[in-house]
Parts: structure tokens; C-alpha cells; sequence
């Protein structure tokens, strides 16, 4: 039986699927990973500082025209489209067979795609919020702001996704927590599971089918059912609901 045809059963037999996944995810909509050799961080070398520095709460805030200048050159991709990745996890959500989209993505194709149920653990760029009275913002006057986007009342509107040194919202956390605790099966894909807190969410499973979708292997391949190191829309897009 073929690893396809093995997903394919394990999803036939599941009423309770939680999918949990990383950049991979979106790399075939045109978004680049964070970590390969096209990576975002490769990107940001040109900047001449470590990349995890310049996504830091602390360059933000030391650095606030330099990082919005970088953020909306490599962070933000308004162009691109749901792949049959995100398509077939909406179209599984709507069959009943799947309860939830638990991300590390920021570019929101999860709910372009026609998701509902989407906890985004590294919020999103579609929003932003005026750091002094709270009004919202939309992504497109990020990009139309020159320098610092500022709100009518002078404070700077920063997106709404998670940067290094700040935390994960708990509130969200707790929910992707409880989904997974009380899922059949948990399908992580696109994520080599490196970064924490939200790699250490596998091990709140402790339900019948582990599957990991990922191009590369990961430190956790050893505790899952399958282990498919394709695309993970070349794969999805096989399966059939």
C-alpha cells in the first residue's frame, strides 16, 4: 500500500482531525520558508545582522523604520493564493472530517482558502493595530504607509503577528492545546518542528494517527504512523473526500 493510500484510510476513518502546520505550508503559493537555502532569513542577510534579531521585538522597537521597511519587502506576500494545500484542509473542514487549522503562518490563505476554524499561534498581517488607542488598521495601509505607519492619533500601527522576545497569545495557545488533546488524528505538515512553545504542541497528542507531511525529516518522525517527506499540496491534493 502506498503512503498516499495509507493517508488516505487513516482520513476515511477519522471524524476528528486537528492539522497543525508551518511555513511548508505555504511555500507553494509562492511564499518562501524561513530556513532553506531561499529562506526568508536568507533574504535578510543583505540587512548585515543575524535574522532572528531583525524579526526581534527589540529592533522594532529600536529600529522602527528599518523594520517596516524590511517587513513589508520579505514578510509580506499580498499576492499570493491558497495551493491545494489549504484547499483540501478547507474542503476536509467543511466534510465534517476536520476541526481545526492550527498555524504558525501569518498570511491568512488558511481563511482565503475558505478555513473557519483557524488559530494562528503567530497572528496575522491582515491585521494591525494602533499601538496607543488600539484602532485597527488594514494590511493595505501598511503598504501604502510610507516609513512608520502611523494611526490619526500619532500612534505607530503595528501588525498584529508575533515577533522573537514576545509571547504567544495564551488565549490561543490553550485553544490549539484542547483540539489537539481531543483529536483522532493530528496531521502536522510543513513545519520542521524546531521552534518553540508551538513545536512542543505534539506532544499533546494522544490520540490513534500521528502523520507528518514535511519535505525534510524531523526530530519527531519517530513517534508518528506516517511519514510522507513530500510537498505537502502534491500530496494533499491526492487525497479524495
Amino acid at each position: 500500500m502506498s503512503k498516499i493510500q495509507q493517508l488516505q484510510e487513516i482520513i476515511n476513518s477519522s471524524d476528528n482531525i486537528v492539522f497543525f502546520g508551518g511555513a511548508g505550508v505555504s511555500t507553494e503559493s509562492g511564499i518562501p520558508d524561513f530556513r532553506s537555502e531561499s529562506g526568508i532569513f536568507k533574504s535578510l542577510e543583505k540587512y548585515g545582522d543575524v535574522p532572528e534579531n531583525l524579526v526581534s521585538h527589540t529592533y522594532y522597537s529600536d529600529h522602527t523604520e528599518e523594520f517596516f521597511e524590511y517587513y513589508k519587502d520579505t514578510l509580506v506576500f499580498d499576492g499570493a493564493k491558497p495551493n491545494p494545500a489549504h484547499l483540501k484542509l478547507a474542503e476536509l473542514e467543511e466534510k465534517g472530517k476536520l476541526r481545526a487549522v492550527i498555524t504558525q503562518n501569518i498570511d491568512g490563505l488558511h481563511q482565503k482558502a475558505g478555513s473557519k476554524n483557524v488559530l494562528e499561534l503567530h497572528g496575522s498581517i491582515h491585521r494591525n493595530y494602533c499601538q496607543i488607542c488600539n484602532k485597527e488598521y488594514s494590511l493595505d495601509f501598511i503598504l501604502k504607509s510610507e516609513g512608520i505607519p502611523r494611526c490619526d492619533c500619532g500612534g505607530v500601527v503595528k501588525p498584529d503577528v508575533v515577533l522573537y522576545e514576545e509571547p504567544l497569545d495564551n488565549r490561543i495557545l490553550a485553544y490549539a492545546i484542547d483540539y489537539i488533546q481531543n483529536a483522532d488524528t493530528l496531521i502536522i505538515g510543513g513545519t520542521s518542528l524546531v521552534v518553540y512553545p508551538a513545536a512542543g504542541l505534539i506532544n499533546y497528542f494522544h490520540g490513534g494517527n500521528l502523520v507528518l507531511i514535511n519535505k525534510s525529516e524531523t526530530g519527531f518522525d519517530y513517534m508518528a504512523n506516517l511519514v510522507i517527506n513530500e510537498p505537502i499540496g502534491e500530496t494533499l491534493s491526492q487525497i479524495r473526500v
